[in-house]
Order: C-alpha cells, then structure tokens, then sequence
C-alpha cells in the first residue's frame, strides 16, 4: 500500500495557557486524514528563511492555508489598521507571503481556506476590505450567534464561474455556503481568476491563473462535515486526488485553463 500523501497545514501563532504556541484546530486535520492524506503542521516565525523554507516544502505532497480567528496585517497590502481589525497574526503573515510563491514555483498543490483565501489575494498584490459589513452594497458576511452547528450552516448562495476550476469540481452553477467572515477580497489580485461570487458581488473562490496544479482558495468552509454537503466533498476530494498524484510523482500535472482558454 503506497503511503500517504503529506500535506503541510500552516499553524497559527496564539497565546495557550501564558505559553506562545503554533496551533491548528483539530477540524482542519480531520478533514484532510478523512480524505486520505496525512497532515503536518508547520510552526510560523517572522523571520522566515526562504532556503529553509523551500527544501521543508519539497517534502510535502500539498499545502493548506487553514481559517484563523486572526487577520492580514493591512500593512501588508498598503492600509492601516480599521477598528474592527483587533486580532493579527504577523508570524503566519511573514510566513505565508514566502511559502506561496515557493509552493507554487515547486506545483504544490495548494487549498486556501478563509483566511487563507485572502492570504492568497493578498500574495498576489490583491486588497481586503477589512469590515465587509460596513462596505455599501455588501451584505453582513459574518457567522450568526449560537454554537458551532448554527455558525457553519449554509448561509447564502454562490455562483460559479463557468469554466474555471471550481465548476471542473463541481458541475452544479450555484451552492449553499457557509458564511464566517469579517474580511473579503476588495482588488483582486493580479494573476488570479474569480471561481465563485456571492449574491452581493462579492468574490468567495479564486484559482491561480496557469497554476501548474491543484491551486483554489475559497472564503467559506468546506472542511466542516464534508460529507454532508457535495461542494465541500468535491473540493476535498479535488485536492486530495491532486496530492496523491504529487506523491505518485505525477508527470501531467493539471494546468489551470486562463479564462481565454476555459
């Protein structure tokens, strides 16, 4: 029996018991062991060193940009601090803004998930709007009061972008998501290809344009009971056939089509 794909899931930098920890929480490794693929969690430090950081991720058969409570310093994308941006994370910053080209320069594939998602815009030179809420036109993104079951419901609707990688996932034009957030894509990132929108406009799902594998990253959360929901099992499922392939050693790696050529 082959063994199992390895996927580097990047950790958050918090405060445990008065201790500095890196952590991850438990439902994003679950749902890569149940998709057949065995997690990693990769500690975050500020001062990142991209030789180091290249030879760990050539190891690695995938990598995850998991949710965090935390946000993007907007330093990182030319703003200064709104008042509703109160928790960063500037170690997972240095460290995501060195892994994503790498990962992709190596065809890692890659799945963005919430934060991660706007990691991924913000890597290719992309904008947030740091209180969707309080933005004209937008609805209130943010997950309802009540426990976890109340939070990760369906929330609203998406569109999906025909021809693009999502709809290569999933055939159906429109889903039920999942809705947990404060901040979304304001510019698109040069170089990334809009998957899926909200009824607002807002973008919930990018690809990278030309990417040499497996590279989406979406706003909601589909690791939350995949199973039971088809467009969450489609993604997993997408992601971990592209990480078998990486760890098979795959020499057609799947190209994302340019809008052009979808």
């Amino acid at each position: 029996m082959p063994p199992r794909p390895l996927v580097g899931v990047i950790a958050c930098r918090r405060t445990v018991e008065g201790h500095p920890a890196h952590m991850v929480t438990d439902k994003y490794v679950s749902a890569l062991r149940e998709f057949g693929l065995d997690p990693v969690v990769i500690p975050v430090w500020e001062d990142v060193e991209p030789g180091a950081a290249s030879a760990l991720l050539a190891r690695l058969d995938g990598l995850l940009l998991t949710g965090s409570y935390s946000n993007m310093h907007p330093s990182r994308y030319g703003e200064t601090s709104a008042p509703e941006n109160t928790y960063e994370d500037p170690a997972r910053d240095a460290a995501v803004l060195c892994w994503v080209p790498l990962a992709l320069e190596l065809r890692l594939p890659l799945l963005g998930i919430c934060r991660g998602f706007q990691e991924l815009n913000v890597a290719f030179g992309g904008s947030l709007h740091q209180a969707v809420q309080k933005v004209a036109g937008l609805m209130d993104h943010r997950e309802p009061k009540g426990d976890l079951e109340a939070q990760f419901a369906p929330s609203h609707a998406i569109s999906i972008s025909p021809g693009g990688v999502l709809a290569g996932l999933y055939a159906v034009p429109e889903a039920q998501v999942n809705s947990l957030h404060q901040q979304g894509i304001a510019r698109l990132g040069e170089g990334l290809n809009i998957e899926a929108v909200a009824p607002d406009g807002l973008i919930e799902a990018v690809s990278v344009s030309g990417a040499a594998s497996f590279t989406l990253a979406v706003q909601w959360h589909p690791e939350w009971k995949p199973r039971e929901h088809a467009l969450y099992q489609a993604i997993l499922e997408g992601f971990a056939a592209a990480c078998r392939d990486k760890a098979e050693g795959g020499t057609l790696p799947t190209c994302h089509p340019t809008r052009e050529e979808a």
